[in-house]
């Protein structure tokens, strides 16, 4: 059966109004299509890819409402110290069940894709295994991808035996897609620098990919960004690695920002921003100015490295809000990243769509083209300016050619009059 969406803006796609679609793949973008079997008007509005949330951590969902888990500072570090001793009276199903409404909470919003990092410093790998399973069971609505994250470290944590490196490679033979990493939480330059080799050789490995949580501190001395690229490149792995955070890299001197985005072209590795958690987190230390945390987006975008918008956390002890809601983050992004001249407002939506599919090399599978699977959502704008400009909802979301939920668009109850 053919169906055909019509009376659509196509992201992309500035000469065709119309979407043909058939055994849940696209056939054709165009006008005047023919041969379907079903129309589908979409009045006007705005057809884009799903969103992709590429760093989002499900396993924590709702913790920072929990009466034993209050992080009183705010600040990354102690957030971590205390998930240490919470997670360990956390079971598998209660694992489950924090992921699963977190994964659901996002595709409400539009959310198609999602890379989960998933803290595997834990004896059991109580919350890999929750991950795993929740990611088959939702595979028809949302497409999962689990990091083998050691939120503790590689080095800095061992219990029962087991490091956190033991532990990220028992992940990996479970089934976890992405080898994670945090090596400005090891006890040293040397522990953090020898965790990226191990993360690399992983990876390598078990033919895996790679993101690390990388340099999410003020401390403009830490370079991990800079041994991760070097690592990625000289494996040949670039496209398929990931520095997530990097906001130290937002405090580093001109000189060595200038070397280093060469190199990040050379490598052709990934980025991942995380503004609102991080524009939370970071500068605690700071009087003024303070640091807000974001990395060189703008400079990113403007020499094509391949950088993408997040949600990293909702209600957890890291971040106090969050709702899984990429339009949100991708206000935020663009605010304070400053990309919000006029070439941008056509782009934007390549933050928290086409460039997230990227980080997670889902390129062959993912986007508005011919022969891809057919998967898009609406959003209530004729246009990209409108829907940036006034953060609107997300219509409908449809996979593989069926809507997964539709909406109807707002009415007044009473209308605004004016004399």
């Amino acid at each position: 059966m053919k169906k055909k969406f019509i009376n659509a803006k196509i992201y992309g796609h500035d000469d065709a109004s119309e979407i043909l679609v058939e055994d849940g793949k696209f056939v054709e973008f165009g006008n005047n299509l023919q041969g379907a079997d079903e129309e589908i008007d979409l009045d006007g509005n705005l057809v884009i890819p799903p969103y992709v949330d590429s760093h989002l951590h499900l396993d924590y969902y709702f913790v920072g409402q929990t009466d034993e888990a209050k992080n009183e500072s705010g600040t990354l570090f102690e957030a971590i110290d205390i998930w240490n001793d919470f997670k360990k009276g956390s079971t598998k199903e209660e694992m489950k069940d924090r992921i699963r409404k977190a994964a659901l909470d996002c595709v409400s919003y539009g959310t198609q894709y999602i890379r989960a990092q998933t803290d595997c410093t834990d004896p059991n790998l109580t919350g890999i295994k929750a991950a795993l399973e929740v990611r088959d069971e939702l595979k028809d609505i949302v497409t999962i991808q689990v990091v083998a994250f050691p939120q503790n470290g590689m080095y800095s944590y061992k219990e029962e035996g087991k490091t956190g490196k033991d532990l990220v490679e028992e992940a990996l033979k479970l089934g976890c897609e992405v080898v994670g990493g945090i090596p400005h939480n090891e006890w040293s330059r040397e522990l953090g620098e020898k965790s990226i080799k191990d993360i690399v050789e992983l990876a390598v490995k078990y033919d895996k990919l790679i993101d690390v949580h990388c340099d999410e501190t003020d401390d403009i001395m830490a370079r991990f960004i800079e041994v991760l690229n070097a690592e990625a490149m000289e494996k040949g792995i670039g496209e398929k690695t990931t520095a997530s955070h990097t906001c130290s890299f937002g405090s580093a001197d001109d000189s060595y920002a200038f070397r280093m985005m060469g190199l990040f072209r050379k490598s052709k590795i990934n980025f991942v921003s995380l503004p609102t958690e991080n524009a939370f987190l970071q500068g605690r230390q700071d009087t003024y100015p303070k640091r807000r945390g974001l990395t060189r987006v703008l400079e990113f975008v403007d020499n094509d490295v391949n950088v993408c918008f997040a949600q990293d956390s909702i209600v957890d002890l890291w971040y106090p809000a969050g709702n899984g809601n990429l339009m949100n983050i991708l206000d935020n992004g663009i605010h304070m990243a400053q990309l919000m001249r006029e070439e941008d407002f056509k782009r934007d939506f390549d933050l928290v769509t086409y460039n997230g599919a990227k980080a997670m090399y889902l390129q062959d599978e993912y986007g508005l083209e011919a022969g891809k699977p057919a998967n898009f959502i609406v959003l209530d704008a004729p246009n990209e300016f409108e829907a940036i400009r006034n953060r609107v909802e997300c219509l409908s979301s449809v996979r593989n050619g069926e809507f997964l939920f539709k909406k109807a668009k707002r009415e007044f109850e009473i209308e605004l009059k004016i004399d």
